[in-house]
């Protein structure tokens, strides 16, 4: 930065300079090397009109040693005050943000620190300031403890993502102005396109690549990210793009055809309400996800389904049964074509198996359904078939055509963007409700037998059982 070279061949300057101890002389050396060599994105957002400081950026592009620089200087600037660091898990905080190559040791003058207890992650200057570690996999930790700014490094890797977040928002209230620095290379989760959609509110949007920082990586590494460059993976932790999970979803969204708004809902020959229930132990981050498909025969196709509601909730037990006993009441269709739910389908885990037993008792329709040994990509490679072909319809948008339903829309953006989506509660009940319903004939697409197949082939041929199956 010429401004600063100028800056500090300063008469005044030198004197003011000659005249400080060692400690701030040491400050104002560690501050004034890092603007000198810091390239524009990793230097602090002019203005104070923000809160959140958002650097996207690829990898290798600096992330850690902006954050580590900008933490370190807040934390001397101002004498007593709190600070935060947030990483992945417990060996992030310690490896990366505080001990690493450009972490929070390597960067911050020995003499300015008075203490460092790796076992706490806590890191205490001279003025008095304490920068403290807490890893974002344990949420809970971060109720009590308060602060005057954070950093949150890997935002996008966090496994509990918005718990953590919410609660370190809760955390960081300490000062006149407090200040929060995002570090991640980016990935679409919702909290981080939530984010970049208020950049110029509360939030500044940096982005960088990795060839800013390129000069400044080794020689093999240049070399390696070669390989990278066109393709999707490339985009996202070299460019710092966010792509869109759609792109490389398991089902299209153009698979689902869409049922007018100004057309009359079909006559139902079966009504199923599928449950996905959450984890008894998770419902902070599970949902509870629940999807009615109506099954009805077209007059120019199949017997297909329709989705005529679908939500989801982060409900304890106690409120889920008489939910469900609410949505079970609810009568679909119009005039002569109106019609009760046929069957309750509750996946057979978690706090589903209590609500089949309640619902049993309560003389409901109920049926338990077990996946088996199959994951979450195999059934839904199993059913994706069945929306490929165009059998499951969507309510289109009254208002923009072309488009899902808004109360629709949560369930098409996850199914289409797994298993790159952050839940998976409707994908489960989508999945194990179109098993259920084709293993039952509703939605058999499978090819009529052949003209010439014979009693014979018939009666020895493999009978097909579901595997999945109570």
């Amino acid at each position: 930065m010429s401004e600063l070279a100028d800056v500090l061949q300063d008469d005044e300057t030198k004197r003011k300079y000659s005249l400080l101890n060692p400690e701030h002389r040491a400050a104002f050396d560690w501050r004034a090397n890092w603007l000198t060599i810091a390239h524009q994105h990793q230097v602090l957002p002019a203005g104070d009109w923000w809160t959140i400081w958002l650097l996207l950026a690829g990898r290798g592009a600096g992330k850690t040693r902006t954050a580590a620089e900008q933490i370190g200087w807040w934390a001397w600037q101002q004498p007593k005050t709190r600070w935060l660091v947030a990483a992945p898990t417990s060996a992030d905080v310690r490896a990366t943000c505080f001990e690493g190559d450009s972490g929070l040791i390597a960067v911050i003058p020995p003499i300015l620190v008075a203490d460092y207890n790796k076992t706490a992650h806590e890191l205490r200057l001279i003025n008095g300031s304490l920068i403290k570690g807490i890893p974002a996999s344990e949420p809970e930790r971060f109720r009590g403890p308060q602060f005057h700014g954070a950093w949150c490094d890997e935002l996008a890797a966090w496994e509990y993502l918005q718990d953590a977040w919410d609660q370190i928002m809760f955390g960081v209230r300490l000062g006149k102005k407090t200040r929060i620095l995002c570090t991640t290379t980016p990935k679409p989760k919702d909290l981080i396109i939530e984010l970049i959609g208020k950049d110029g509110d509360d939030v500044v949007l940096t982005t960088a690549s990795t060839y800013s920082n390129i000069d400044n990586l080794a020689p093999s590494f240049q070399k390696q990210i070669l390989q990278y460059e066109g393709t999707k993976l490339g985009r996202q932790e070299i460019y710092a793009e966010i792509i869109d999970p759609e792109e490389g979803g398991m089902v299209k969204r153009e698979w689902f055809k869409l049922w007018p708004p100004k057309k009359e809902l079909p006559k139902f020959e079966y009504i199923l309400q599928s449950y996905d229930c959450a984890y008894t132990d998770k419902t902070m981050n599970d949902p509870t996800a629940c999807i009615t498909f109506g099954v009805f025969k077209p007059t120019d196709g199949a017997m297909s389904v329709i989705v005529i509601d679908c939500w989801q909730d982060r409900l304890q037990y106690p409120d889920l049964r008489p939910k469900v006993i609410e949505e079970y009441d609810t009568v679909f269709g119009e005039g002569n074509n109106k019609k009760r739910v046929d069957l309750i389908l509750v996946e057979d885990k978690s706090s589903g198996i209590s609500l089949i037993q309640d619902l049993q008792r309560a003389h409901l329709p109920v049926r338990a359904y077990n996946p088996g040994k199959a994951d979450k990509v195999q059934r839904l490679s199993i059913v994706s078939n069945i929306i490929m072909a165009g059998r499951v319809w969507i309510p289109e948008s009254t208002v923009n055509k072309g488009y899902v339903r808004d109360w629709a829309e949560g369930f098409v953006s996850q199914i289409c963007s797994f298993p790159e989506s952050t839940h998976d509660d409707f994908v489960d009940a989508c999945t194990q409700a179109l098993r259920f319903l084709r293993d039952a004939g509703w939605l058999n697409i499978d090819p009529p037998p052949r003209e010439d197949d014979d009693d014979d082939y018939l009666e020895y041929s493999k009978k097909v059982e579901n595997p999945y199956a109570v």
